[in-house]
């Protein structure tokens, strides 16, 4: 039986780091959320392991993800990873001791992100799909979701696993260019998304609002398939919003009802998530509730 894996979620000490993504208007979030205050909740929702995400740029961040790592809820550890500075990077990526490592983010803001274009960055990016390794990333412009497909295309053996949908336009009601830009990378096979909501659409929300993610859902389902999609709360960035049960119940219950089988549903559920950061390989995956 296939594993429930919440494949985004995050754990941090408001003292021990610096936030800069964290505005006025998040307060909710500026203190400390610890595996021992998931726990309770994963053991309420079925859900066997989750992936941890850096939130924070810098290598000291690697290095308290590694403690967390050792919790037998976390089934993956995705690190920070400067892969804009190649150099930089390929030091990081040899230090790092962090258990359970199966993959690497950086954020990213508004950065056009043109550098993925660069040789090295190229070739850094090579390395880590070498390593086994994934590349999260949490695209909101076209410009950069346009360079996050061509890095795709150039690189076909690093799994890309773009974060939040993709950042649709759901706080507007837009559509276009997302739908577009969505469907040429669902084009490219080693691409993959998360169902889950981003800080952005949080903060531009009033309240949590589960009818409006509804077609964006949907169009993702019909472009990538359960086979490319994982489930995930963003936790504890979700709770801006709506707490952990309901916002994992909304999203769980949009995408596994436009899943006509059940192999399908197991994937958007965990199967994607186990498979794309090779989450077998370790004991939280093996515990099904």
């Amino acid at each position: 039986m296939t594993a429930i894996i919440d494949a985004h979620q995050h754990y941090w000490k408001t003292a021990a780091q610096e936030q800069p993504w964290r505005e006025a208007h998040h307060a909710g979030l500026e203190r400390d959320f610890e595996p021992e205050h998931l726990d309770p909740l994963l053991a309420t929702a079925g859900i066997a392991g989750t992936v941890v995400m850096q939130s924070v740029d810098e290598p000291a961040e690697n290095d308290r993800l590694a403690a967390y790592a050792a919790h037998p809820t976390v089934a993956g550890v995705v690190s920070w990873l400067p892969v804009r500075r190649p150099s930089e990077a390929m030091i990081e990526l040899d230090r790092l001791t962090i258990p359970k490592h199966v993959g690497v983010r950086c954020l990213v803001a508004d950065d056009p992100m043109d550098w993925l274009h660069d040789r090295e960055v190229l070739a850094l990016f090579q390395e880590v799909a070498a390593r086994g390794l994934a590349w999260d990333t949490v695209p909101i412009t076209a410009a950069q979701v346009a360079n996050v497909t061509a890095l795709a295309a150039a690189v076909p053996d690093l799994r890309v696993v773009v974060d939040h949908l993709g950042r649709p336009p759901i706080d507007t009601a837009g559509w276009e260019p997302w739908a577009t830009n969505m469907a040429g990378l669902a084009a490219l096979p080693n691409t993959f998304v998360k169902v889950s909501i981003g800080i952005n659409v949080l903060s531009a929300w009033e309240r949590w609002d589960a009818a409006a993610v509804a077609p964006y859902i949907a169009e993702i389902v019909r472009l990538f398939s359960a086979d490319r999609l994982m489930l995930a709360s963003n936790w504890p960035v979700v709770l801006l919003r709506t707490d952990y049960e309901t916002a994992w119940q909304d999203l769980a219950t949009q995408a596994l009802a436009l899943e006509p089988t059940e192999h399908g549903r197991r994937s958007i559920l965990g199967g994607t998530a186990t498979r794309v950061y090779g989450l077998e390989r370790f004991a939280a995956v093996a515990r099904s509730r």
